[in-house]
């Protein structure tokens, strides 16, 4: 009879060994689960892009752009950027001036540009570009890399150096593409005091083709050969202008703004 109680109670502890072993399974298993779903939670959160605080009041700035008129010659016609609260139009001043297609658009690619560099949300405010000036047109895409540096300060409430010009034109990914007429434009900044000329990387040389006429006489007739040589100069020594190639927006800012 002794044996056969002392039988069942050995019996009793291992079944009760093997249920608390049980238990530690069940828990050890719950608890991975846990940590699992925790952590999968975290890794899936959707990360927070920080921007600058919302636009709350009318922010202005104005900026100089440079050009080549139809006879070739360099011209600076200043123009304003205004930023205040709204719903994202982009606006001109259409009493003053008109803007050619390709100048549309690199208005909006400065738009664009601005909002990447600055992560401002430029669908909470309007945008309006007009001239300061009389002048009655702006064409071509070389006023781009302004239009979007003068975007971008309007956008932080900063202003831009009045002895610094920049030409080139604007790429969706910010960078500062070449344009025509350095040399011109050069000349014109020169005349108005700027002390600094921004230019797109490459453009701070130009090689010009100068004619070098030869003539020879037969008889009557004056027989003349014109054959051009390519020279190639440099553009801030020729002008006695320091001349900066740049090769994006953000460089460029650094030149530009206070």
């Amino acid at each position: 009879m002794t044996r056969y109680r002392y039988k069942v109670k050995k019996e009793r502890v291992r079944y009760e060994v093997y249920f608390l072993f049980f238990l530690i399974g069940i828990f050890i298993g719950l608890s991975s689960d846990i940590l699992f779903f925790s952590k999968v939670e975290t890794n899936t959160q959707p990360s927070v892009i920080q921007t600058q605080p919302p636009i709350i009041s009318t922010q202005r700035v104005e900026i100089n752009l440079v050009a080549v008129d139809e006879e070739g010659n360099g011209v600076i016609t200043p123009l304003s950027v205004e930023v205040e609260p709204g719903d994202g139009k982009v606006l001109t001043n259409i009493e003053k001036l008109l803007f050619w297609v390709d100048t549309q658009y690199s208005i909006q690619v400065a738009k664009q540009v601005a909002e990447n560099i600055t992560k401002i949300n430029t669908n909470n405010v309007d945008i309006t570009y007009s001239l300061v000036t009389n002048a009655t047109l702006i064409g071509g895409p070389s006023a781009g890399a302004s239009l979007t540096v003068a975007t971008i300060a309007a956008l932080e409430n900063k202003q831009i150096k009045d002895d610094v010009m920049l030409t080139g034109g604007v790429n969706p990914d910010g960078t500062i593409g070449q344009v025509g007429g350095v040399l011109e434009k050069a000349k014109a900044a020169k005349e108005v005091g700027i002390k600094v000329f921004l230019v797109p990387e490459g453009q701070g040389t130009e090689t010009l083709l100068k004619p070098n006429e030869t003539c020879v006489r037969r008889y009557n007739f004056i027989f003349c050969e014109t054959v051009y040589e390519k020279e190639t100069i440099n553009i801030g020594e020729k002008i006695g202008l320091s001349v900066i190639e740049v090769k994006d927006i953000e460089e460029a800012m650094k030149y530009l703004l206070i």
